[in-house]
C-alpha cells in the first residue's frame, strides 16, 4: 500500500511523548514491511537545529495552501530513511519556527488551533502537488483530525484522492483540540459542519471530534482502551459519538522499538544482560544506587518510576501513601517532569529520606534506561493509560511492573498466581492510595520472602515479544477496512 502519515510529532525529528515514539517507529516498521510511507510533520526549530545531520535537503520552495479566508505560502523540506520511506517538513516559522512544539512551558500556545490546521491542510496539498496518490492517510490525535474532514469534503473531487481512505488513531482521549468559534472560517468550516454531531462542542469547536465523525476507520493504542473510551469517563465526554462508531473502532497496541529497548545491546546501560545470564542486571542496579546517593546494597529492592508528572499518572496515589511505603526496607527512583505539584513533593523526597530516595526532576535518556535496567520494579499507577510503554520496557530488561489495571497496562500486565508462580507484574484496581500501598507490599514481601516467583516472573517478562510484528499485521487489516469502507461509499 501507499500510506501517508500526518502527524505533528515523530521520532527521531520531533519527540514529546508517546505519540512520536508511535509515529517514528509505526512508519518505519511499515516501510520495513514492504509498504511506501510518506510521513509528512512540521518543520520545527528542533527540525531546522539538526537539519544537517537529518540530511535534510529543500523540495520546495513555495507551495500554496488554500486555508478557509487565505492563501498562505510554505516551504517543503524533505529525507528519505530508506527506498521505501520518505519524510516531508512543512516550514511556516510563523507556526512552526518555536522553542517547543505545543506551549511555552506554562501553558498551551494560544493559536494551536490554526497551527495544526495549517500543518493538516498543508500536507495534503503537497500530496496534491506531488502526486501521492495514496490508498491510506493516516492522521494522529486532535492535531491532525482534521485530515478525514478534508478528505470528504475539501478533496472529495480530487483525483490524487479518488482511492484514498482515512484512519484516525487516538492516543489519548484526554487532549481534544478544543478551541473557539474564532477560527472556524481559517479551517474552512461552513454551517452544516458546526453542529453537535460533528465539530461544536460546547459552543466551542473540538476538532478530535470531528475527526471521528469523518474518518473511515478509528484505532486507539490498546484494546482495553478502544472498550474504556465508549463510556465515560473513559470517553472524556465524547463516549456517546464514539458509540456511533462503534463497529470502525479498533484497538492495537503499540510496539516499540527493540533495537533501542533490549537489555541484551542497549549502550546506554553499564553492563547488558539477557533472560539467560541476568549478571549484567546488579551492575546496573549498582551503578543506579550510586548515580542517586542511594545506600549500595543489591539486597534492598529498587523501586523506579519515570513520568510525565501529570494528574493522569496517578501519582497523587503514591503521594497520599508515599510516607507509609518508604517506612518499609526498600528504595525510591524518581525520573519526570510537569507539574510542578507533583515536582516539588517528590523533588524534595530525597532530603527527607537521604540514601533511600533518588529523584531527578527533568528528563535524560540515558538515566531513563539506567532506571529501567537497574530497579527491580516499576510503579505506574495510572488514572488512566491509553497503552504506555514503561511498562512493556521494564518487563523486557527483568524489572516487575506494579500497575492500576487500565487501558494498556491491563493488557500486558499479568498479575501474579502464586501457586504456579506465572505471571509478570503486580496488578491492582481500585483508584485508592491503599490500593496501591498493599501492591507495592505484595511485590516486597515476593521479593524478600518468595525470591522462586520473583526469578520466575522476571524470566517470563524478559521473554515477552512487544516489538511491531503483531501490531503491523492489525494495522494493515485496518487498512483494508478502510479501503473496503471507502469503495462501498463510492
Amino acid at each position: 500500500m501507499k500510506i501517508l502519515m500526518i502527524s505533528s510529532e515523530a521520532v527521531p525529528y520531533a519527540q514529546t511523548g508517546g505519540l512520536g515514539d508511535v509515529v517514528g517507529s509505526l512508519s518505519t516498521n511499515l516501510a520495513e514491511k514492504g509498504h511506501h510511507v510518506t510521513l509528512i510533520i512540521p518543520f520545527y526549530r528542533l527540525v531546522r537545529q539538526n537539519r544537517s545531520i537529518l540530511n535534510l535537503h529543500s523540495t520546495l520552495t513555495q507551495l500554496t495552501v488554500n486555508m478557509g479566508d487565505a492563501d498562505m505560502w510554505c516551504r517543503i523540506w524533505e529525507t528519505s530513511p530508506s527506498s521505501r520511506f520518505q519524510v516531508f517538513f512543512i516550514e511556516y516559522n510563523q507556526y512552526f519556527n518555536r522553542p517547543s512544539i505545543y506551549d511555552d512551558g506554562r501553558e498551551a500556545y494560544p493559536d494551536n488551533g490554526v497551527r495544526f490546521a495549517f500543518l493538516s491542510k498543508a500536507a495534503l496539498d503537497l500530496a496534491v502537488k506531488l502526486k501521492l496518490r495514496p490508498d491510506i492517510v493516516h492522521a494522529h490525535d486532535w492535531q491532525t483530525a482534521l485530515v478525514p474532514y478534508y478528505l470528504k469534503t475539501w478533496y472529495w473531487d480530487q483525483q490524487v484522492f479518488k482511492n484514498t481512505a482515512s484512519v484516525l488513531t487516538i492516543h489519548n482521549m484526554g487532549y481534544q483540540g478544543q478551541f473557539t468559534h474564532s477560527i472556524s472560517r481559517f479551517i474552512g468550516l461552513n454551517w452544516m459542519q458546526l453542529r453537535s454531531d460533528e465539530f461544536e462542542d460546547h459552543g466551542g469547536l473540538n476538532l478530535l471530534k470531528g475527526g471521528i465523525f469523518y474518518a473511515d476507520q478509528i484505532t486507539t493504542v490498546s484494546p482495553t482502551y478502544a472498550k474504556e473510551i465508549l463510556s465515560e469517563p473513559g470517553g472524556c465526554g465524547l463516549s456517546f459519538y464514539l458509540n456511533r462508531r462503534k463497529g470502525d473502532i479498533e484497538g492495537i497496541l503499540n510496539g516499540i522499538d527493540d533495537k533501542e529497548w533490549n537489555s541484551r545491546h542497549d549502550s546506554y546501560i553499564p553492563a547488558n544482560y539477557s533472560s539467560e545470564n541476568m549478571g549484567g542486571k546488579a551492575v546496573c542496579k549498582k551503578e543506579l544506587q550510586k548515580r542517586f546517593g542511594l545506600k549500595v546494597d543489591p539486597k534492598i529492592p529498587i523501586f523506579g518510576i519515570v513520568s510525565r508528572m501529570a494528574h493522569q499518572k496517578g501519582l497523587n496515589l503514591l503521594m497520599d501513601c508515599a510516607e507509609q511505603i518508604l517506612e518499609w526496607e526498600l528504595q525510591l527512583v524518581v525520573l519526570g517532569s510537569g507539574d510542578p505539584f507533583y515536582s516539588s513533593f517528590f523533588g524534595h523526597l530525597p532530603k527527607e529520606y537521604p540514601g533511600k530516595v533518588g529523584t531527578y526532576i527533568g528528563f535524560q535518556t540515558e538515566l531513563a534506561h539506567l532506571i529501567e535496567a537497574g530497579s527491580d520494579f516499576f510503579i505506574m499507577p495510572s488514572l488512566y493509560e491509553p497503552c504506555g510503554l514503561n511498562q512493556i520496557f521494564s518487563m523486557l530488561y527483568g524489572t516487575l511492573p506494579i500497575v492500576r489495571a487500565t487501558g494498556g497496562l491491563n493488557d500486558t500486565v499479568r498479575n501474579l498466581d502464586e501457586n504456579t508462580n506465572k505471571g509478570n507484574g503486580f496488578v491492582f484496581y481500585d483508584i485508592k492510595a491503599e490500593a496501591l500501598k498493599n501492591t507495592v507490599g505484595w511485590a516486597l514481601f515476593t521479593w524478600y520472602n518468595n525470591k522462586k516467583a520473583y526469578k520466575a516472573m522476571q524470566i517470563q517478562a524478559m521473554q515477552q515479544d512487544f516489538s511491531w510484528g503483531n501490531a503491523i499485521e492489525k494495522y494493515e487489516m485496518i487498512y483494508q477496512k478502510a479501503l473496503d469502507r471507502k469503495k462501498n461509499w463510492s
